[in-house]
Parts: C-alpha cells; sequence; structure tokens
C-alpha cells in the first residue's frame, strides 16, 4: 500500500514537471532568437526595434557587447547622448577593446563641449592605461597564470641541479610573484570602478552648473548633452556635485545626468 502511494506522488510530480522541462528547454533558444533578432533588426536598419531588444536583454543582465551594439544603434539614430552613455557602459566592462574605444571617441567629436583634460604626470597616465588594457575578469586570469608559472618555477629552483636553472627558477619565481600582485592590485581597482560607478554623463541639451545645491545658485558654467563628468558628492538625492576633466566643479540636478 506505501508503494503504491509513493507511486502515485511520483506521477503526479511528473505531470507537473514534464511541462517545466519543456518550457526551460524552449527557453534557450527564444533567449539566443532574442539577441539574433536584435541583430537582424540593426542590420535591416530597424533601428528603434533593435534599441529595444538590445535593452531587453540587457535587462537579464549586462554585457559590453549588448552595450556596444545598443551605443551603435543609438548612434545610427543620432541620439549622440545615449550612444556615448552606452559606449561608457561597454568600455566600463572592456576596457580594452578598440572598437568601443574609437566608436565612443567618433561620438564625443560630435558633441558641444570640447574640455581639454587637466594635465597629469606622466606615469599617472602610463599606470592608468595599463590598468585598463584588461577588464577584472582579464587581468584575474592573468593572475591566476602568474601565480602558476610562480609555482612551476619554484620547484624548478627546488628540485633542479645546475646552478644556472636553479637560478633562473629563483628569479623567474620572484618576477612571477612580482607580477601575481601587480595583476591583483589591477584587477581590484577595475572591481572597484565597477562597483563604485562615479562617471556620468550630461543627459539634457544645456544644463546650468550652480555653485549650491539650489536652483536659485549662481551659474558657473554651462554644460551640453553628451558630456562625461564625475560625481564627486553623492549624499543628496535632488542634486549630485560634479567635476568636469579639466577641474571645474559644482552642483547639478540629478535628473540631468545619467551615472554610467
Amino acid at each position: 500500500m506505501m508503494r503504491q502511494t509513493t507511486d502515485n506522488k511520483i506521477r503526479r510530480w511528473g505531470k507537473w514537471l514534464l511541462p517545466l522541462y519543456l518550457l526551460a528547454w524552449m527557453a534557450l533558444p527564444a533567449m539566443s532568437a532574442t539577441k539574433a533578432a536584435a541583430d537582424s533588426a540593426y542590420t535591416q536598419g530597424r533601428y528603434q526595434q533593435a534599441i529595444a531588444l538590445y535593452e531587453q536583454l540587457l535587462g537579464n543582465g549586462q554585457s559590453a557587447e549588448l552595450y556596444y551594439n545598443l551605443g551603435n544603434a543609438y548612434y545610427r539614430q543620432d541620439d549622440i547622448t545615449h550612444a556615448i552613455l552606452n559606449y561608457e557602459r561597454a568600455l566600463m566592462l572592456a576596457p580594452g577593446d578598440a572598437d568601443i574605444r574609437f566608436n565612443l571617441q567618433m561620438a564625443q567629436s560630435k558633441t558641444v563641449d570640447k574640455i581639454v583634460p587637466e594635465s597629469e604626470m606622466f606615469f599617472v597616465t602610463w599606470y592608468r592605461s595599463v590598468v585598463n588594457l584588461c577588464s577584472v575578469d582579464g587581468w584575474a586570469f592573468y593572475a591566476i597564470l602568474t601565480l602558476a608559472l610562480a609555482i612551476v618555477l619554484a620547484l624548478i629552483y627546488l628540485f633542479s641541479n645546475p646552478v644556472w636553472l636553479r637560478k633562473v627558477g629563483f628569479f623567474g619565481a620572484a618576477a612571477m610573484l612580482i607580477v601575481f600582485v601587480l595583476t591583483n592590485i589591477f584587477a581590484w581597482q577595475q572591481r572597484r570602478e565597477l562597483m563604485y560607478r562615479r562617471g556620468a554623463i550630461i543627459m539634457e541639451g544645456a544644463v546650468p552648473v550652480k555653485s549650491t545645491p539650489a536652483s536659485d545658485g549662481t551659474d558657473l558654467f554651462i554644460l551640453h548633452e553628451g558630456t562625461k563628468v564625475n560625481i564627486t558628492d553623492d549624499t543628496m538625492k535632488e542634486w549630485k556635485e560634479i567635476r568636469v576633466p579639466d577641474g571645474k566643479e559644482g552642483w547639478v540636478e540629478s535628473k540631468q545626468l545619467e551615472r554610467i
């Protein structure tokens, strides 16, 4: 009698599980078809439809490729501001991608504000360019690779007889450990950029930057749509203190910009 009850339970659960399995199996090609449909809409010149599809896909998870394609669709629609916003988001996820950087520069060349960044020490610029060679995942991969090489070289040092080979193992292991530490630092910095996003894009045509977080504050200067700024004070809901690459600072309304 107990065996019969168990079999009935199995059959009853099976009636529910089978449709769920079928739905899950059918959902996989549907998801890929949505990406294919977005790409197809873009290649056929239906950019508004492509934008809607790419944004729907991004609702399921971030991707540098999707942000890049979305930026291209906005660019084709002459919506330079949203193109820049999505190129910046793509570049944050894939900082070493030359195509994303090139398209971003092309879009930025069409903005009103031509801001010359503050000068900085050459080694700071060089260091930042090195950090931006890879994404978080890229630097993590190199960290694991260099650690593995360091272990192999350490074993060569410990168990080899020729003096020259022991020297290669010792100095090679030491060098790989240094590179391992550096790649971890680079990965940490890239992760920090993703977690604490301070970059933002001005989204309105002409935005007055105020001396104080109030509508009656003194206008310091004007920024136009598409200009990238850094948020320096994020403690207020309605206002954000921003810093322009040339060093100017002030307050803008939160609704006038969008965080990268």
